[in-house]
């Protein structure tokens, strides 16, 4: 059913309501859902039996007036209304109702189901936010794929919205990567004696020790090119060479992955630029630190956490969570009142004290501001077996890899290797489970051809659509106004009902932060298609059936392609 029309039974229901509750005080929420058992109707409603005791009436009675109500103002969209067990009421739309979705999907085509709910606010989805360390490993790509599905729900609802990589290019790990870098281009290697004991030890840290003494240049993707020194002892050349070298490398897989970004963000340019000691000079400014131990500590436990935090230990160094708490102010200075963190469940532990940094310093940041979205560990299993590295990495699987491996042996029309097949399983796969749980990426199953595979299930229900509209040859602006009444069968108006699910599904996912239910949603409607289309001839004899199951093919296409976007996956015209 169309939100429009949901709506429109809402309204009903509260004008039947409004003489009953009138001078009682009572202000009821109508809430409206769909009967797990279709025999029972379209709509379910148990507002008699919330509102019986109150008013102490009879949940039965108090539903037989409402009934009485709705069926004498029912209009054009209310079929039937009936009352079951202690006070449940079960409305049936009418067959118009439910075909009215397939003109609207027609007039709206690619802004079906967007909404303008977010109109003129701002907001930031940060994702991926890799250390630049190494190539980005199979965790970074499920936060790609949730952030970007996550990013483009927020745009269909009318939200201006921002998405931001973070390079947390600060610290220890990246003294690690000079010093890895450095004994390559000494000319060691993993194993010898002279090997750093926290050095990094995949293959491209023997590439970027190459590129490095070769005197190369190397630049990423919103920085200044950087030039190697070619001096092995010039460590700090080597540090930054490496970084922009592995920032490049990142870009690259991103390419791959079809994810862009608006905007990044360096870490140490919080340092450079002074933020850090400005936020930390606002907090003691506040009152919301103390020192003790010849560390400044900061009062968290005024905001919830189970203890006070170290900000800046007695070596003058600051912990972790101090440079985050300075980001995520330069967020809210830059106006955006609504931010979505997708990080790995690790930094769970952090999420508690950064909103007490930010509470506490005083700028009006609210409480429980960032939201995040913590995902879970990913297994990626391949003929059979886990698998754990990559030679490219060393120690993980890479997002190329998975990509590169999901593509199986598919070429494109110049005869080229075709990517796209991998990453459009990569993308899917990635955001069909809920974040919180973790997840077993199979790679067989992504290169299986089977219903088995949901993302080639869902593209084949659309390359099957396509292959229909190729045999009948005709021209699709004729079915705009095509008279659908023929659409009354079992499959055709389960079809229908899961067309007009889509907006308030695309509504609930944001809400929920959910991304994954776009990926439940469409294999769901692959399925209400694979099924009609394997009971039913779409090209039947009988020109008004034929033309009206065209319309419905259409629609269902379009929406079928509408979610696919949003997810970043393609819609192929075959298979």
């Amino acid at each position: 059913m169309l939100a429009t029309q949901k709506q429109q039974i809402a309204d009903l229901f509260q004008a039947a309501l409004a003489p009953i509750v009138a001078d009682t005080g009572l202000q009821p929420q109508v809430v409206l859902e769909r009967p797990r058992d279709p025999s029972h109707g379209d709509i379910a409603c148990n507002i008699a039996m919330q509102l019986a005791k109150p008013l102490k009436k009879n949940p039965r009675e108090l539903a037989q007036q409402l009934v009485a109500a709705l069926l004498a103002n029912k209009g054009q969209l209310i079929e039937t209304a009936e009352i079951a067990g202690p006070g449940f009421i079960n409305l049936r739309v009418t067959a118009a109702a439910k075909q009215a979705v397939v003109h609207a999907i027609a007039e709206q085509g690619d802004a079906f189901g967007r909404g303008e709910v977010g109109k003129g606010r701002k907001v930031m989805v940060e994702f991926v936010s890799a250390n630049p360390t190494g190539p980005l490993h199979v965790g970074h790509g499920r936060q790609g794929a949730l952030g970007d599905a996550l990013s483009s729900l927020l745009q269909a609802q009318g939200y201006d919205v921002t998405r931001e990589f973070y390079y947390n290019d600060a610290g220890v790990q990246i003294g690690n990567l000079a010093l890895s870098v450095q004994a390559r281009a000494r000319g060691f290697k993993p194993g010898d004696a002279e090997w750093p004991e926290a050095a990094y030890n995949g293959d491209y840290i023997a590439d970027i020790a190459a590129d490095f003494l070769a005197g190369k240049t190397v630049s990423a993707s919103d920085g200044s090119p950087v030039s190697a020194s070619g001096d092995a002892n010039d460590l700090d050349s080597i540090r930054r060479f490496a970084v922009t070298y592995l920032r490049h490398e990142q870009d690259l897989d991103l390419q791959a992955f079809g994810v862009r970004f608006d905007n990044y963000y360096l870490e140490s340019s919080l340092y450079t630029d002074g933020k850090v000691d400005a936020a930390v000079e606002a907090l003691v400014k506040a009152g919301k630190t103390y020192e003790q131990d010849g560390a400044l500590w900061l009062r968290t436990t005024e905001y919830g956490d189970d203890k006070d935090r170290v900000m800046r230990k007695s070596d003058g160094t600051y912990t972790y969570f101090v440079p985050d708490v300075a980001y995520h102010i330069t967020k809210w200075q830059r106006g955006f009142g609504k931010v979505i963190n997708v990080q790995g469940s690790d930094h769970h532990g952090t999420i508690a004290r950064v909103r007490a940094g930010l509470q506490a310093v005083g700028l009006g940041i609210p409480q429980g501001y960032p939201d995040y979205v913590l995902h879970k560990m990913v297994t990626v299993m391949r003929n059979g077996e886990e698998v754990k590295i990559s030679k490219r990495a060393g120690s993980y699987v890479t997002v190329r890899d998975l990509i590169e491996w999901s593509a199986g042996d598919a070429v494109d029309e110049n005869g080229q290797r075709d990517l796209t097949r991998g990453r459009d399983a990569v993308r899917f796969f990635l955001i069909s489970r809920k974040a919180d749980t973790e997840f077993t990426f199979d790679v067989d199953l992504a290169l299986s051809q089977s219903d088995e595979n949901p993302v080639y299930y869902v593209q084949y229900a659309h390359a099957r659509i396509c292959s229909v509209f190729a045999q009948w040859g005709g021209v699709e602006t004729t079915l705009k106004d095509v008279d659908l009444s023929p659409l009354t069968s079992p499959r055709e108006a389960a079809l229908l009902a899961r067309l007009a699910e889509y907006p308030e599904m695309l509504q609930k996912a944001l809400d929920e932060l959910g991304p994954h239910q776009v990926a439940f949603y469409l294999r769901d409607l692959a399925g209400e298609l694979h099924s009609y289309y394997n009971a039913e001839r779409v090209l039947v004899d009988d020109a008004s059936t034929k033309m009206a199951r065209l319309a419905l093919m259409s629609a269902t296409r379009q929406v079928l392609r509408n979610g696919l976007a949003l997810i970043g996956v393609s819609a192929p015209v075959r298979m």
